[in-house]
């Protein structure tokens, strides 16, 4: 909103005016003063003289004296009555004429204050008109785009509500897979079958395979080496994959809270639940010669890993005890990086044998391929040979034909036409 003030201009108008008279009434004031003051000294004069006049005069009678101070007298109070007269009417006049100069002022600025504010009101109609014009423009421009923005900034949040309702979703279907027994060992068996298949072939491991002999218990996968039997039956590396999340998840809250004692009760509960989960693979799935001698405990995460490894003795605890190795995503990747060479070694062995046995073979071959170049040779002697007796042969004919003319060469294609090329190939 825009306050608009009056210009000031009337107002110092007037108290010019005002000044002006006030200065007029001092300068009158001061006239009267000081034809008073005059009339004072003058007469303190004529008195002077007069007392003088009477020092010299000591010898007139009283009489005289007195006549003379009564015409005097009266006449100093025709005087005063005279000046006091003419100062009231001079005061009367002036006071007069300020009245109607006031009047007159005051009338001029009423006029000129009237029109003054009739011209500040149209003035300010004017402007009030253009600026609600500008105002109304503005705020129309403005507010449409600040709708345009805020229609923008709630299209992205819908659609950005869309989403966290997908990823809202997405996590509650995670968090029942992960709270639900059977679905999160699906999740552990998921993530090895993951890594099994980026590092090794589909020949090289097998799902749910009966490690042990009649005792319908299956493993979740198992990694096939080639075995030393005639038959060719392999010997099987058991891996299992378990997620101990309960377990885990207590013992992560109490090291949130900052609790030693709970976080230790849940660290041993963890430890509890590892051995046993190697006791029950071990019991399981080992079974040599049909087994490797030890079996792999799968875990998916890698900070339960971590936090599994950190109890002390526990790993060594395992391999000695139920010949269970503990893997985390990492390690159980270098495993398997590992076995992925040592089978492609082992892959080189069997081609050398084989491209040996090849060699064998080719060079059996190479002295039947001797003996067939020898005989091919002797056979391209003897066409040598020939050759060269019909090359002798030729030459004799053409010495004893060197008497014989020869015939034009018409009259000989005529008695010998020439043969063509494809006929000669047909006969």
């Amino acid at each position: 909103m825009l306050l608009l003030r009056k210009p000031p201009a009337n107002d110092a108008a007037r108290m010019e005016l005002l000044a002006a008279n006030e200065r007029m009434e001092r300068e009158l004031r001061r006239e009267i003063s000081e034809s008073s003051r005059g009339a004072r000294t003058e007469l303190t004069h004529t008195l002077g003289t007069f007392q003088d006049a009477i020092v010299r005069q000591g010898a007139e009678t009283t009489r005289t004296q007195n006549i003379q101070i009564d015409a005097f007298a009266q006449q100093l109070t025709l005087l005063q009555k005279t000046l006091s007269d003419t100062l009231s009417l001079q005061l009367q006049n002036l006071g007069e004429s300020n009245a109607r100069r006031m009047n007159e002022v005051r009338a001029t600025l009423d006029s000129q204050l009237t029109q003054l504010q009739q011209t500040n009101a149209a003035k300010l109609d004017e402007m009030r008109k253009t600026v609600d014009e500008k105002l109304q423009t503005t705020l129309e421009t403005r507010l449409g785009e600040s709708f345009k923005q805020v229609a923008d900034r709630l299209e992205q949040v819908h659609k950005g509500l869309g989403e966290m309702q997908t990823l809202a979703q997405g996590v509650g279907d995670l968090q029942r897979v992960l709270t639900n027994v059977k679905t999160r060992g699906m999740f552990g068996e998921v993530q090895l079958e993951a890594l099994l298949e980026q590092v090794l072939t589909h020949e090289q491991y097998a799902k749910q395979v009966e490690t042990k002999p009649r005792s319908n218990q299956r493993v979740d996968f198992a990694i096939r080496f080639p075995g030393r039997s005639a038959d060719g039956t392999p010997v099987w590396l058991p891996i299992d994959a378990k997620f101990p999340r309960d377990d885990y998840e207590r013992l992560l809250d109490a090291q949130d809270r900052a609790d030693p004692a709970a976080a230790d009760i849940a660290a041993r509960a963890l430890e509890a639940r590892i051995r046993t989960e190697a006791k029950s693979i071990s019991e399981s799935y080992l079974c040599p010669p049909q087994t490797t001698d030890f079996a792999i405990l799968f875990l998916p995460i890698e900070s339960l890993y971590a936090e599994v490894l950190r109890r002390p003795g526990l790993m060594d605890s395992l391999q000695r005890d139920y010949r269970v190795t503990l893997a985390g995503p990492t390690t159980l990747l270098a495993m398997l990086n590992s076995l992925h060479m040592g089978f492609r070694t082992l892959a080189l062995e069997q081609q050398a044998s084989e491209v040996w046995k090849v060699l064998g073979a080719v060079k059996t071959e190479f002295e039947r391929y001797g003996e067939w170049v020898a005989r091919i040779k002797e056979q391209v002697q003897k066409a040598s040979d020939t050759l060269d007796k019909a090359d002798s042969r030729t030459k004799m004919m053409r010495r004893a034909l060197k008497v014989v003319e020869a015939l034009p060469e018409a009259q000989a294609q005529a008695l010998l036409p020439q043969v063509a090329e494809g006929d000669d190939a047909a006969e």
